[in-house]
């Protein structure tokens, strides 16, 4: 799974902090950072993850300490795109 993440310039640290918090969060659901990817100016990350199962994704969405989180970038005009299914063309 891909997921890519835009912010406004002004939002970048907002982003960055949530991001440091809830990205560890991954192991509890069998979830894994296998890349972060950032742009020079910090307005888009790309994440490249990998969960053992649909159900451990769905379980790292519900994660309550990572809604908790939330607050981090409420207001905050984030737009993510999820790409399921990627597979690796080397």
């Amino acid at each position: 799974m891909v997921a890519v993440i835009d912010v406004p310039a002004e939002d970048v640290a907002s982003l960055q902090r949530y991001e440091d918090l809830v990205l560890p969060l991954l192991a509890r659901h069998g979830g894994e950072l296998e890349r972060r990817l950032r742009s020079a100016d910090g307005t888009t990350e790309v994440h490249v993850l990998a969960f053992a199962s649909d159900a451990a994704y769905r379980g790292y969405l519900a994660d309550p300490e990572r809604t908790a989180h939330r607050v981090l970038v409420d207001g905050v005009p984030v737009q993510t795109r999820v790409l399921e299914g990627m597979v690796d063309v080397r």
